[in-house]
């Protein structure tokens, strides 16, 4: 029996406006991957029993589950730890705080658990399965069980297969018109569902101006290395887009076409099954979810694109139209694909900001690519 771990530096991604910044990580050595937060934090954040280090070894031990597992996979990402296991993930969540959520209680890990849950359950309800305690009974042993003292929360989940994940099937071309016509029916069903979120046409335009200010001062800062005439003139295309293009952006409030939507809608996070399973919703910040069903759709849109299935960005339009018989203006659809481009640039280029940074040559040529599409798409604004 083994167990593997393995590192990513993956942030959880925002299709709103805003950019999640993580406290950076207190780690012995940062290079260890078995190493992670001490037992007890700052600010009345304590976390008594094994710390973190102790938990992901123990979690990444086959044994350690209640039901039989040949190996562990451990994913790290900032803010969770994922266990794979034969026929299950179990992710564990970190102590961290962020200007979005504060999770160095267990008191505070478990009702996130139970939030992410919830949420994700409207669009994955077979997926996402409980709450599991993580607990340490009186011979200091730590298990995946109800006995003893809970020293942390786990959210137990259906493991998904990895082939067929969009991501997946868009670089194996092997993405069936259905397959985007079941996910959009998905959509639309679970959007249907959603009540309006009220707010004004001047309130939604103003989150758009102060989105497209915050990457324009990130993007253009010269320790980022990207030169200015690569970033101005797209925010700036975004400005008078959301000035001249305003009743657009009105009318969409007026529809009742803000909702709470998913927030992180992404190929990676679609599981073409029948029916559909999409996952990992942004959980942790209700605002970031807030957003146009167009945005939502667009920025589904533009991670195709971006992966090399143009078509299939085209496709889900159509099939939204077809299916919600409305047909979204493309100047709007344009704007926001723009938009979310850019906010994904600000997260692709802060990466090579990290202490820790793995092929950073990889999240250059990302945050260009970001840039690209930005330009591109707001040029089709008109």
């Amino acid at each position: 029996m083994r167990s593997r771990v393995r590192r990513t530096s993956a942030c959880g991604s925002l299709a709103a406006p805003g950019v999640v910044d993580f406290e950076p990580e207190r780690r012995r050595h940062s290079a260890d991957a078995t190493r992670g937060e001490p037992g007890s934090l700052p600010g009345g954040g304590i976390d008594s029993g094994p710390d973190l280090a102790a938990k992901v070894a123990f979690l990444s031990r086959p044994e350690s589950y209640p039901e039989p597992a040949t190996r562990v996979d451990a994913v790290e990402t900032h803010m969770s730890w994922v266990f794979l296991t034969d026929r299950h993930a179990y992710k564990l969540k970190k102590p961290i705080r962020s200007c979005f959520v504060d999770l160095r209680s267990p008191a505070a890990r478990r009702a996130n658990c139970f939030e992410e849950l919830r949420l994700n359950r409207r669009l994955a309800p077979d997926v996402y399965l409980d709450g599991v305690p993580l607990t340490l009974p009186a011979d200091g042993r730590m298990r995946l069980a109800p006995e003893g003292r809970v020293i942390d929360w786990l959210v137990k989940m259906r493991r998904l297969p990895a082939d067929r994940m969009l991501d997946h099937a868009i670089r194996s071309r092997t993405v069936r018109a259905d397959d985007i016509r079941n996910v959009v029916a998905a959509l639309c069903r679970f959007y249907h569902d959603c009540p309006p979120i009220p707010l004004t046409p001047d309130e939604y335009r103003e989150r758009f101006a102060a989105g497209i200010a915050e990457n324009a001062n990130e993007l253009s800062d010269p320790s980022g290395g990207l030169p200015s005439e690569q970033v101005l003139p797209a925010c700036a295309a975004q400005r008078t887009m959301l000035q001249r293009g305003s009743a657009l952006f009105d009318e969409r409030v007026r529809r009742g076409r803000i909702v709470e939507g998913h927030g992180d809608l992404r190929p990676e996070h679609v599981c073409l099954g029948t029916p559909p399973q999409i996952i990992d919703c942004l959980d942790f910040a209700r605002d970031l979810r807030i957003l146009d069903i167009a945005d939502e759709l667009a920025f589904l849109a533009l991670e195709c694109e971006r992966l090399g299935a143009p078509e299939l960005a085209r496709r889900i339009f159509a099939d939204y139209g077809e299916l919600s018989g409305e047909v979204v203006p493309s100047p709007l659809v344009n704007f926001y694909q723009s938009y979310r481009a850019t906010v994904r640039a600000r997260l692709a280029l802060r990466r090579l900001h990290e202490p820790a940074v793995r092929d950073p040559a990889k999240w250059t040529a990302r945050t260009r690519d970001y840039l690209r599409l930005a330009d591109a798409h707001v040029a089709q604004c008109g």
